[in-house]
């Protein structure tokens, strides 16, 4: 689907009818303005995407500006973290700024404002305060503070910027109405006292503004012509336009535009927490390394686990802009990594729970160096050199001593193909007085054109390099880990979320550095961590080839019926046919979440279900496509390539349908 035949976002309408009812193109501006109390998170990248994206768009500048009014928690730290990661996804803005650039200026309006009699000092408590503001449903009241005289407010005012009263003791607010029906128009807060050094004015001011006053002030000096912000803002709109409405009088000529604020929907993620609140505690409590820990929803622990800029922007324009909040599937995140790495990492072999082969008729001493392919998804990705030798490692998991017929790995008896070598049949094995396999004899033969049905991945033991390895898991077992108001979100920490083995990978991984990314075949895909030297590899799982979460998650739901006992269950190739059929008329958006769907019930699919479906009649674009996913996912899982499945993908590859010979590429 080209860029001109994609339906506009709500907010692109908003802008195309401003432009058509006279605002000049060239008028507008954007801004992402995050608060440096904190690292970036996935949350943000709808904001950030939707910012730059419409700069983009429409060619506008997009300030950064840093929303800088407390203190308290802002540090440089975070500045130049929030900075780093809007680079990293490949933006660039149009200038830095920071709200505290216009404290002078701010303050200046405060002022004015006290000598119209539309702001005054209180010098009550904040808990009088809230009392008398009232409930969303009874009126508040007016304090004893309201109606000061200007010349006692200007007087409490500059002293309150001196620094002769402590903080509590005052704040300026703004005289609106104490009745008004939104309680933020009940003479809201403009400023409090704060004793403490900015990160950038140091001890300069001892009176910061209060949010509400300086990002709506601070879009009008910047001359932004729309103010994108989530949901939660709604109800600030109505105080937003008071203030700008205020001191629109005071240089008009000079800032002629008034920021038009909209509201879009969060981004939310399953099984994660957006609340920097409540991810700074995970970090002071230890409960992760740090903010860039792999397991954290910043943007900063997503890249050093491996995510890319690409994956990250794709997921949030599948996403898409919406007007209501929703819960995102983290499997739709996972999905986009999948989709962008297996068209750009290198395949490589790596064990992670080895047991030792012998391959007792290969000749003691030889070593061969065989031709590898680094990624069939890539014909510019060539081939590399891996080293075969009489002793190798495979998975524990891929050998079992007795196996029934539908077992395609190695067993005693049955044959396998080695990734890139030879065929290999289960003889014997040792144990140890335990009873534990601790090492399989097989023999080999050079005839490779034996049909077998398993294909394992290996490491020679005289070349392989130890390399720790870290697998990551979801940091939650709650999908909604902060959304039960009688538990305590860190309830929900998942104990595994991160395991440690000692693996072995092929020696061409000697030469990878910091933030190389990989495919370990049949397993997943990992990246160099930050914490890995010349003398030892350290891997990250980025996320495996098929997502398991899903088998292992808890399908309860108390808020369902229960299914009636006799009812028969569906099998997965069903499933999969019904949503198959819809495929190709469904939008971008929702073929991706179909897709995911489709490619996790593959994993309950056999050979022979999938098998007849390479029949399916050409018009049935959308069921071929589906059949096409199910191969894909067996093939993974070490199905051997035969004629019937071949001449499928051959088929499938000289269609007129652009989506099917793209899913046929990938295999």
């Amino acid at each position: 689907m080209s860029e001109e035949s994609k339906s506009l976002n709500f907010i692109e309408h908003i802008i195309e009818e401003d432009l058509a009812n006279g605002l000049k193109k060239e008028a507008l501006r954007f801004r992402f303005p995050p608060e440096p109390n904190g690292y970036l998170h996935i949350g943000h990248t709808k904001a950030i995407g939707i910012s730059f994206g419409l700069g983009e768009k429409y060619k506008a500048p997009v300030n950064l500006r840093f929303d800088d009014t407390n203190p308290a928690k802002e540090e440089q730290e975070y500045v130049d973290a929030i900075k780093e990661d809007i680079s990293w996804l490949g933006y660039k803005w149009a200038n830095e700024l920071y709200s505290s650039d216009y404290f002078q200026q701010l303050y200046d309006w405060a002022v004015a404002l006290i000598k119209e009699g539309k702001a005054y000092v209180d010098s009550q408590s904040s808990e009088i305060m809230a009392q008398q503001k009232g409930t969303p449903t009874q009126p508040g009241v007016d304090g004893p503070y309201r109606n000061r005289s200007i010349e006692e407010n200007l007087d409490l005012f500059q002293r309150m910027k001196d620094g002769e009263f402590n903080e509590g003791s005052h704040v300026l607010r703004a005289k609106i109405d104490m009745q008004h029906p939104n309680m933020l128009m009940r003479d809201p807060l403009m400023y409090r006292i704060l004793k403490k050094s900015h990160h950038r004015t140091g001890t300069d001011w001892c009176i910061y503004p209060m949010y509400d006053w300086t990002h709506g002030e601070s879009d009008y000096i910047e001359q932004i012509s729309h103010s994108l912000c989530s949901l939660e803002f709604k109800p600030h709109r109505e105080l937003y336009n008071w203030f700008k409405e205020q001191v629109y009088k005071y240089q008009p000529e000079e800032l002629p535009m008034l920021p038009k604020q909209r509201e879009f929907a969060r981004l939310n993620l399953s099984y994660t927490i957006m609340s920097k609140r409540k991810l700074l505690k995970l970090v002071e409590e230890k409960i992760v390394s740090g903010w860039d820990d792999p397991r954290m929803p910043t943007i900063s622990g997503l890249r050093r686990r491996g995510y890319t800029p690409n994956s990250i922007r794709k997921f949030v324009e599948t996403v898409g802009v919406a007007k209501r909040d929703n819960v995102i599937d983290v499997a739709l995140l996972e999905f986009c990594i999948r989709e962008d790495l297996n068209k750009t990492a290198p395949r490589v072999m790596a064990v992670l729970d080895p047991v030792k082969v012998v391959i007792t008729n290969y000749p003691e001493g030889k070593v061969e160096w065989l031709e590898a392919e680094n990624n069939q998804e890539d014909d510019s990705a060539g081939y590399r050199k891996v080293p075969f030798s009489r002793e190798i490692y495979i998975e524990k998991d891929d050998f079992k001593e007795q196996a029934n017929s539908k077992y395609f790995r190695l067993t005693l008896g049955k044959e396998v193909r080695l990734k890139n070598a030879y065929i290999i049949k289960g003889e014997s094995v040792v144990k140890d007085e335990k009873g534990n396999i601790i090492e399989i004899h097989c023999t080999y033969t050079e005839d490779t054109s034996i049909k077998v049905k398993g294909t394992l991945h290996w490491v020679s033991i005289p070349h392989a390099i130890k390399a720790e390895v870290r697998e990551y898991d979801r940091l939650f077992l709650d999908e909604a880990p902060d959304a039960h108001p009688d538990k305590d979100f860190m309830e929900f920490i998942n104990p595994e979320s991160l395991k440690i083995v000692e693996a072995y990978v092929e020696p061409s991984l000697s030469e990878a550095k910091v933030g190389d990314r990989f495919q370990f075949q049949r397993i997943g895909y990992f990246n160099v961590d930050n914490d890995s030297s010349s003398e030892k590899l350290v891997f990250n799982k980025t996320v495996g080839l098929k997502d398991s979460w899903a088998k292992q998650k808890p399908r309860e739901n108390t808020n369902q019926q229960k299914p009636q006992q006799n009812q028969p269950k569906r099998k997965a190739i069903d499933i999969i046919q019904k949503l198959g059929k819809k495929y190709t008329n469904l939008p971008e958006a929702k073929q991706q979440n179909v897709k995911a769907e489709i490619l996790e019930l593959a994993q309950n699919v056999s050979y022979d279900e999938l098998e007849p479906l390479f029949n399916t009649a050409v018009k049935k674009v959308g069921t071929r496509i589906a059949a096409m996913l199910i191969l894909n996912v067996l093939i993974e899982n070490g199905q051997e390539r035969n004629s019937e499945i071949n001449d499928f993908i051959e088929k499938a590859l000289n269609d007129n349908n652009e989506l099917l010979v793209a899913e046929a590429k990938a295999i």
